[in-house]
């Protein structure tokens, strides 16, 4: 296609005054060792917390108590709330499917989740060893080289009727 407008002269004299720095985004290998840690605190390993959440964490979430995540706010809120929800299922393990997909500071995972449900649910009407088997997808935000802030986005639907909540 050909331009056919003359040329633009109104930049700033000093150009470089409408720059933005930011950090480096992760490397590729860096991204996928911190999802190999990311899933390893999932996986009940709560001692990574402080290696890979930044202090300045924000959860994105639309959480079961009817809250947003705001309030998981550092690693020890984040292993507290990973914790509460092992709770119910001990034996709670998460795979990744899909990625590490990497588009600048974000990486993004699709995981499955598999546990065998040892009660204590609110509202949970299913017998103690009920399987469960759910899916969802993380975005993590990297800041020198933590996360900084996680959406999620799970199947909670999936895992309520697998437990039997309001049946």
């Amino acid at each position: 296609m050909t331009d056919n407008t003359a040329p633009d002269n109104t930049a700033p004299a000093d150009a470089s005054s409408t720059a933005t720095t930011s950090a480096p985004h992760p490397s590729t290998t860096e991204s996928h060792q911190l999802v190999d840690s990311w899933l390893a605190l999932w996986n009940g390993d709560y001692a990574q917390a402080e290696r890979i959440i930044a202090p300045q964490f924000r959860l994105h979430a639309a959480m079961m108590d009817g809250g947003d995540g705001s309030a998981v706010d550092s690693s020890t809120a984040l292993v507290g709330w990973i914790s509460a929800t092992r709770g119910a299922m001990p034996d709670l393990t998460f795979t990744v499917e899909v990625g590490p997909i990497i588009d600048g500071d974000h990486v993004v995972v699709r995981w499955r989740a598999q546990a065998t449900y040892a009660g204590g649910m609110p509202g949970a009407q299913a017998p103690i060893g009920t399987k469960v088997d759910f899916t969802g997808t993380d975005i993590l935000r990297i800041v020198d080289g933590k996360i900084a802030e996680y959406w999620v986005n799970s199947d909670t639907l999936l895992l309520l009727t697998q437990l039997q909540v309001g049946a």
